[in-house]
């Protein structure tokens, strides 16, 4: 049979398939679908979370229990396959889910609905769905909402390893959580990037250890990080960050050697930022220190009389600190000059700055 014929035969077989009054297509032409295309992604982690899905709309038809029959399966939107693509592997709704691309389908029913993710996921709607292709099902209970004229999928309820996945049409919703074992993805994204390029800079090591220090995994592999990353450039940032490993690992006299020695090769700014961070951390005394020895000896640097100004402030001696905060407001750079002339109104004010 010629190309022609079954051309032919396949344009007469659609047409008998399609309602007497269907919206223009073409199998040559770009027009608009009847139900327009959409894409929604999130990234948890480092994993992508794709949904590809067509949008169909309400119309003023009963869609649940008429349009979408229940206890069928339904392709979860219109035209071909409502596909979810998962860059990792992930757990929906507690069950375990390989990376990859899947064909959605659901089957609606009043108070519970199945959602299905099919390898099969180029196929044209649900019509030739085979439950033997099946990766994964999982039972979720439907929800009230507010009325969506047009089918429409989104991410909620974003959590640091998790999000709520939810297709809402009409006034129903049907959510399901998708998780992500993010520390094992970071870790091993991070092993894999440390045998590049980014192995031989003394950053790519120190912002490893403190991704592990911040999420208070893997201290130990932390440690190594930041002693590879001194390795290849002693510096203050990661000798620091040495300091606060060993400090999570209850390692005090090593952790203040570090500090120690962070300190020792810190320049004038950085003793002051560090100062102010450990005012946050309600640690005073310690930042006040920093902040006389820094402005012995560098009397010259503008910022060092606001340091100075802290320490008047906390003594109540509000004239000599707004004195030292107007030689910090005339040194500073232009966009930080009305920060600083309004910490001198508030010791003008007799208020204390470090409240």
């Amino acid at each position: 049979m010629s190309k022609t014929v079954l051309s032919v035969l396949l344009f007469c077989l659609l047409m008998t398939a399609m309602p007497a009054v269907a919206p223009a297509q073409s199998f040559v032409l770009d027009l608009p679908d009847a139900s327009q295309r959409a894409e929604i992604s999130q990234r948890i982690g480092l994993t992508n979370i794709t949904i590809d899905y067509h949008r169909p709309l309400v119309k003023d038809r009963k869609i649940w229990g008429g349009l979408i029959p229940y206890g069928t399966v339904w392709r979860a939107g219109a035209d071909e396959n409502t596909t979810i693509t998962f860059s990792d592997p992930v757990q929906v709704e507690g069950k375990p889910l390989d990376k990859g691309t899947y064909g959605l389908h659901m089957i609606p029913n009043a108070d519970e609905w199945t959602v299905i993710f099919s390898k099969n996921s180029t196929s044209w709607g649900s019509f030739t769905y085979d439950e033997k292709e099946d990766a994964l099902r999982v039972t979720v209970k439907p929800k009230a909402t507010d009325f969506h004229n047009a089918l429409t999928y989104d991410f909620d309820q974003l959590q640091p390893d998790s999000a709520v996945v939810q297709m809402a049409w009409d006034k129903v919703a049907v959510p399901f959580k998708v998780s992500v074992d993010v520390h094992d993805l970071v870790e091993a994204s991070l092993k894999k990037q440390l045998r590049g390029l980014p192995q031989y800079t003394w950053m790519s090591w120190d912002d490893a250890a403190n991704y592990l220090l911040t999420e208070k995994v893997d201290l130990e592999d932390a440690l190594k990080d930041t002693n590879r990353s001194i390795q290849l450039e002693d510096r203050f940032e990661n000798e620091m960050t040495k300091s606060q490993v060993l400090t999570a690992l209850n390692r005090k006299d090593e952790a203040d050697a570090a500090q120690k020695k962070a300190l020792s090769l810190a320049s004038p700014l950085q003793l002051h930022i560090y100062a102010r961070q450990l005012q946050g951390q309600k640690r005073s005394e310690e930042a006040f220190t920093i902040f006389r020895e820094n402005a012995k000896k560098h009397p010259d640097m503008w910022f060092v009389h606001s340091g100075l100004a802290r320490i008047y402030s906390s003594e109540g001696k509000f004239d000599e600190a707004a004195k030292e905060m107007q030689i910090a407001a005339d040194g500073a750079p232009a966009g930080q000059k009305s920060a600083f002339e309004g910490l001198v109104k508030q010791l003008q004010a007799k208020q204390d700055i470090n409240k």
